[in-house]
């Protein structure tokens, strides 16, 4: 049995799906609800569209790096994707395909449920090399769920933030 290539959590949140994409797709806004996300400069406050590239700083204890990502889907109020091309310390320098993310907007009652997605893009590696690598970058798991973790985590910060 393989790797988990992909997690997935969802929530329900009191808001619509337009309010909520609106601040999802403008990935600046990211800091607000990720545990490791410290933010994305380039096309800071406004959604992005289809094709559109942005650079992410994360930070996990004292790690720090960029991402180059692009965008993958974007409608107002149903998804928005990206993927993560490149990464490096301060530059993303090392190309390959990383990570596919995404975020579903599907009206239920009088809320939205978002659901977060994380693809392992990582195809060609190895089992245990990946889970040799993912231990080492999360002090400990793999990173299937690791993500996990942080899923649970901002989409439960989102949905304390719009329903405040």
């Amino acid at each position: 049995m393989g790797r988990p290539m992909t997690v997935s959590d969802s929530v329900e949140v009191a808001a619509t799906p337009e309010q909520i994409w609106a601040e999802v797709a403008d990935p600046s806004q990211m800091p607000r609800w990720s545990p490791e996300n410290t933010g994305a400069p380039v096309g800071a406050g406004r959604p992005l569209s289809v094709g559109d590239v942005f650079h992410g700083t994360n930070k996990r204890g004292p790690a720090r790096w960029t991402t180059r990502c692009t965008v993958t889907a974007s409608e107002p109020g149903k998804v928005f994707a990206f993927d993560v091309l490149a990464i490096g310390v301060r530059t993303p320098r090392l190309r390959g395909r990383i990570a596919s993310w995404s975020y579903t907007f599907e009206p239920v009652g009088s809320g939205t449920r978002v659901t977060e997605t994380w693809t392992d893009l990582r195809k060609g590696w190895p089992d245990r090399v990946a889970a040799v690598f993912d231990k080492v970058a999360t002090r400990g798991s793999l990173f299937s769920d690791f993500q996990r973790r942080n899923i649970a985590r901002t989409l439960a910060n989102l949905k304390a933030e719009f329903e405040a």
